[in-house]
């Protein structure tokens, strides 16, 4: 696969985890979800999926993503990082409050970048 395939694989790939991370809370209010375990760590891995996919397209398509500065991958990579290393110390309300309303933004974004990553492979 070339690299530019990896592009729009890894870009899928977010779309996809951020997707079955709002059918997973669709309908839950926060106290819902904060004694949701299984919700909770299915919403946790998605996350990861996310931000280690932004963290390959930083590490491999940084000029690509220049062109969409609208789109926090930054921080996508960072609150990967957080939850990885700082596992026992993930804020669930955090968690929550990302996958309510950064999610959504997303993926608002990602059907034109995955179609412009495309055109390039």
């Amino acid at each position: 696969m070339s690299d530019r395939q990896r592009l729009a694989d890894y870009l899928r790939h977010m779309a996809d985890a951020a997707r079955k991370t709002r059918s997973y809370i669709e309908g839950m209010e926060k106290a819902d979800f904060l004694a949701d375990e299984r919700t909770q760590q299915a919403v946790i891995l998605n996350l990861v999926i996310i931000g280690e996919a932004a963290t390959r397209l930083l590490q491999s398509h940084a000029d690509f993503l220049d062109c969409y500065p609208d789109v926090p991958w930054k921080s996508m990579k960072g609150m990967r990082s957080r939850i990885a290393h700082g596992y026992f110390d993930i804020n669930l309300a955090i968690v929550w409050e990302t996958a309510r309303t950064a999610l959504p933004a997303l993926l608002a974004h990602l059907p034109a970048i995955i179609m412009a990553a495309e055109s390039e492979s």
